[in-house]
């Protein structure tokens, strides 16, 4: 058994933000590649010589492949123990529970989130500290200048390790524990929630469908919901994780999760739905011909939170990404507590939940979570929804309806206008950047502009400042329009516009989302000027 060091060259790999590095699963498997990004990230946070790590993935391919290499590397670096689950198989929040109840150094999680996966399609590796939350930009920047330099990286010669059989085994010194990738997360679920209420509520009849996508929720799902609540043996579907996650796309939306929602939508739909990604960090709730944004979903969870058990003394106070709607801000006015207005990006929630001042956060795009983990959990979402149906005695359709009548509604939207000229695009918004001082008090199509800004943000926790993050025009009565470009580069740019109207009360509930928003859209036209600059007469994706 000997350790060798292998002498390699830089690569030019983008630089890694809070989700890690991804690429094409190709690009992962060229020689050297993976190996210098471990060896970066391993030099990066100071050597894992005497430290314990974590690992896993969500079963996409090539998973237990880089799962071999980072445990030879991790060897050769001299670390002491790696935890791994079986079959390399981890949800990213199973992943940062374990980093935090064993008081792990840190973690190294293989996935591509939402992405395809497959040997045409994408992987992705991501280091977590040991707080359990993705690595924040002292370290990834440090990986990707290390990425730069390289020369050499160590990896032991040996035989590969038995990940399908639970146990310890030692690997050049250093112990591999395989360990149940389940059982410690389903462990933590039900010290959160009120199992017995939940089991009771399934004993008196009550039907969900869960979709895994044949991802890495499939385990857990049924592990929570058909083993210890009781549900009936089949109500999570596509419930094995699968390398090429079945051909599926495991993005949970109404675009990807489309069997889910033809179910939810149809006739004799059960009255609860919920869908998770690839890594089971994300989530989508349905109720029976009930869709529930992601905005509406966290500002409900926030106003009920009180009826699950771990958060029965009130919550610490609330978070939300900039462009997610104003609808769960509300509530915390209501509440009486503290709600933060963040960039896109779960480290700033982490930061937050460090230092204790909240206890829910939660983003546009399918992603809910709490101080349990650092991360976003898609089946914890579940799970408080359906703590709160099994305390309410009611449907999704009329928590929802209670909700608005108590709250009012933001109705909400995401408009995305795909590979834009890149000048053509960054223009236009340097335009309106130019303008946004002379737009607070104008009247635009019936509506008041009460202000106007670039957000910039200053993390009340680490004192950071991160400018540029968006545009927001404020109209009186609590709408918005939200504009930011994403995916800059060599096939243009795509913007996104988040529209957003405020009708308090229950007036209009039934209204169409699109309908409802019209004079946000077009007043949004009149002061952007996206059709007159672009020449595109509608976006190319609604959300």
């Amino acid at each position: 058994m000997t350790m060798t060091v292998h002498q390699t060259a830089p690569f030019a790999g983008q630089k890694p933000g809070t989700s890690g590095l991804r690429k094409k699963t190709k690009v992962f498997m060229q020689e050297h590649f993976l190996e210098n990004f471990i060896q970066a990230t391993f030099d990066a946070v100071g050597g894992v010589g005497g430290k314990t790590l974590v690992l896993g993935g969500d079963g996409r391919f090539f998973g237990q492949e880089a799962s071999q290499t980072i445990l030879k590397m991790a060897a050769a670096n001299g670390a002491a123990r790696v935890i791994v689950g079986r079959n390399a198989w981890l949800s990213t929040p199973a992943a940062s529970n374990l980093i935090r109840v064993r008081k792990t150094d840190g973690g190294i999680i293989l996935s591509a989130s939402h992405n395809p996966g497959g040997i045409e399609e994408d992987f992705g590796v991501k280091y977590n500290a040991e707080n359990g939350g993705p690595a924040p930009e002292s370290i990834t920047s440090k990986i990707y200048e290390i990425t730069e330099t390289i020369s050499e990286y160590k990896k032991m010669d040996v035989d590969d390790v038995n990940l399908d059989e639970l146990g310890e085994v030692d690997l050049g010194g250093m112990t591999v524990e395989v360990i149940d990738p389940v059982s410690a997360y389903a462990d933590m679920m039900e010290g959160i929630f009120d199992f017995d209420a939940l089991k009771a509520m399934f004993a008196n009849g009550f039907k969900m469908r869960m979709d895994s996508m044949c991802a890495i929720t499939g385990p857990y799902a049924v592990e929570i919901f058909e083993n210890r609540l009781g549900a009936d043996k089949g109500t999570v579907t596509h419930a094995v994780p699968l390398p090429d996650f079945g051909g599926m796309h495991p993005d949970p939306n109404p675009t990807w999760a489309h069997e889910l929602m033809d179910e939810l939508m149809g006739t004799n739909a059960p009255a609860f739905g919920a869908a998770s990604d690839g890594d089971g960090d994300r989530n989508m709730i349905l109720g029976a011909g009930t869709y529930v944004s992601p905005s509406d979903s966290l500002a409900v969870i926030a106003a009920n939170a009180q009826l699950v058990p771990a958060y029965a003394q009130g919550l610490k106070g609330v978070a939300r990404s900039m462009p997610t709607s104003a609808a769960v801000d509300r509530v915390a006015e209501a509440l009486g507590v503290d709600c933060f207005e963040t960039p896109t990006g779960w480290k700033f929630f982490g930061n937050l939940m460090d230092a204790g001042r909240v206890s829910l956060c939660g983003e546009e795009s399918f992603g809910t979570g709490s101080d349990h983990v650092r991360e976003k959990d898609g089946l914890w979402a579940v799970l408080m929804w359906l703590n709160i149906i099994a305390k309410r005695g009611q449907t999704v359709s009329e928590i929802l309806a209670d909700h608005f009548a108590r709250f009012g509604r933001n109705y909400y939207s995401r408009h995305d206008y795909e590979a834009l000229p890149t000048e053509q695009a960054e223009g236009m918004l340097a335009d309106l950047r130019d303008r946004l001082k002379e737009l607070p008090g104008r009247e635009v199509c019936g509506l008041i502009v009460s202000n106007a800004d670039e957000f910039s943000y200053t993390d009340p926790v680490d004192g950071s400042v991160s400018s540029g993050q968006g545009f927001r025009i404020l109209f009186s009565g609590g709408s918005r329009v939200v504009l930011r470009l994403s995916g800059t580069g060599t096939e243009g740019a795509t913007l996104r516009v988040y529209l957003e109207r405020y009708v308090p009360g229950p007036d209009g509930l039934t209204e169409d989302p699109q309908e409802a928003l019209g004079p946000i859209i077009a007043a949004t036209e009149e002061i952007v000027g996206i059709t007159a600059t672009t020449g595109r007469a509608k976006p190319d994706v609604i959300t």
